[in-house]
């Protein structure tokens, strides 16, 4: 395994534009004319989002839409994810999220934004009789969606009104008509928590939403930054400077100088319409159709030739959505694990095929009794990790949990069940669970339970535990480069 701290990130990029001519020299991008919005972009993202290395797809000449207006989808794969978080393209998936972990994590230092007059989002901009959010190729991602989703790859910004701090959250956003889109905030979520206060003063909620954002701020907008930290001034710290912004000419709320599209309006505590189906992230229509918030759009700023950037989530495996959290989350576990004062952690993955929600493997090297119970437990209910995870197994270090096949073995053979399993009950779940009873959704009560199983050689007699007959590293060393020709047939 390569030392991470041999590497020294470098994000040569400052918005979509600048990153998409990086993957272009990468040879990763595919350009795609004259694909529909009702279901040819749809059917694309079935075809090569699960794939580790699909290729970026530019969808150009949508039907029924403005020469000119694209989306872009599948950013997270192949070598272009090591190129987005500004790392050599040769480092495994946990060598990237551990590089993630020690070059943006372990000291985080973030840098404010900087308020400039002009940027290219006012290339163009909409207001009054002008505003039409429909001439924007938003697709139908899957054939049971309620409608057309223009925010999957989309961060919408937000203010305290009593703390006077800027939150960025990745929230859909469902098209209603020409002037008004959803915006579906879970609750406890910091947009979620903003609108509240401003509700209770009876006031609306200034929103900018970005459709067409730099990588990194979506992929920051979906993860769990520490309550009143702007996301923006995050990536500005990554990138070692700031991310310039301009104001809205509605709210004032600021917003990237280099977006793609912006919407700017307010959400109403009065005005609800009914938002969804969707095909969510758990692989399920869990959410249904029900009446949520909704921006009342009151200006659309978009570049020249503007980007629609798509991340929709297919569910039942890994897809694009589940691999950058996967890479980020597990960094973040990690790092706040290390935070909480429990050592010798290892390794740490949260797996695709829960979302990168649901289903974490932690090594570590046992140093005490209940060590693994401990890293269970902090696992399970830090900051990162806390929403919506169901399974955190624990092992020695000698397992790759990155590996499910090796997570999995360790769990069935190194576990008593009755033995070596406990429950968090009343932990905070996600209305996209399928498992969240109809009683429980009436009530509100969006809460479930959490297994902590330890599936470490038990402490007490880890000596007298029979050995494994895995080779030693010489061993698998030696085998591969004496017989690997043999799966190539090359010798």
């Amino acid at each position: 395994m390569n030392d991470m701290s041999n590497f020294t990130a470098r994000i040569a990029y400052d918005d979509l534009r600048e990153w998409l001519a990086r993957a272009e020299l990468l040879g990763e991008v595919r350009n795609v004319k004259g694909a529909s919005w009702q279901e040819d972009i749809g059917l694309a993202a079935e075809a090569i989002l699960r794939a580790e290395d699909g290729p970026c797809v530019v969808f150009e000449d949508v039907p029924g839409c403005p020469k000119g207006f694209r989306v872009l989808l599948n950013m997270f794969a192949g070598t272009r994810r090591n190129m987005t978080l500004g790392f050599p393209d040769h480092l495994t998936k946990w060598e990237l999220s551990d590089a993630f972990r020690e070059a943006y994590l372990k000291d985080t230092k973030p840098i404010p934004h900087e308020i400039v007059e002009d940027g290219p989002i006012f290339e163009n901009i909409a207001t009054g009789d002008a505003i039409d959010v429909t001439k924007f190729p938003s697709p139908i991602w899957h054939e049971k969606d309620g409608g057309r989703y223009i925010g999957t790859g989309t961060y919408s910004i937000t203010r305290d009104p009593e703390e006077d701090w800027l939150n960025a959250g990745a929230y859909r956003a469902m098209v209603h008509d020409k002037t008004s889109v959803g915006i579906l905030m879970v609750p406890g979520h910091h947009g979620a928590i903003h609108c509240e206060k401003y509700f209770k003063r009876g006031e609306p909620m200034p929103v900018c939403m970005v459709l067409g954002g730099d990588p990194l701020a979506f992929f920051y907008g979906g993860l769990e930054a520490p309550y009143g930290t702007f996301e923006i001034d995050v990536i500005g710290g990554l990138r070692g400077r700031p991310v310039k912004m301009v104001r809205g000419k509605v709210t004032g709320l600021p917003f990237p100088a280099g977006a793609e599209i912006v919407l700017e309006g307010y959400v109403t505590p009065e005005r609800r319409v009914v938002e969804g189906p969707f095909g969510e992230w758990t692989g399920h229509y869990a959410g249904g159709a029900k009446p949520c918030t909704v921006l009342d759009i009151k200006a659309i700023y978009y570049r020249n030739d503007p980007i629609l950037l798509g991340v929709p989530p297919m569910g039942g495996g890994p897809d694009e959505m589940a691999r950058y959290r996967a890479v980020m989350r597990s960094a973040t576990t990690k790092q706040n694990m290390t935070n909480a004062g429990v050592p010798e952690v290892k390794q740490v993955w949260c797996h695709e095929v829960g979302g990168a929600r649901m289903f974490h493997g932690i090594a570590i090297k046992q140093c005490y009794p209940g060590h693994a119970v401990q890293a269970g437990h902090i696992a399970a209910q830090c900051g990162a990790s806390a929403y919506a995870s169901k399974y955190i197994v624990v092992v020695d270090d000698d397992i790759d949990v990155t590996n499910l096949d090796q997570l999995l073995w360790a769990m069935l053979t190194r576990t008593d069940p009755k033995e070596s399993i406990q429950f968090i009950e009343g932990s905070w779940d996600s209305p996209a669970d399928p498992r969240l009873s109809p009683d429980k959704r009436a009530a509100g009560d969006m809460t479930h339970s959490v297994a902590i199983i330890d599936a470490c050689r038990p402490w007490h007699w880890r000596d007298k535990f029979p050995p494994t007959n895995t080779p030693s590293a010489e061993v698998a060393r030696k085998a591969r480069e004496k017989f690997g020709w043999l799966l190539d047939g090359k010798k």
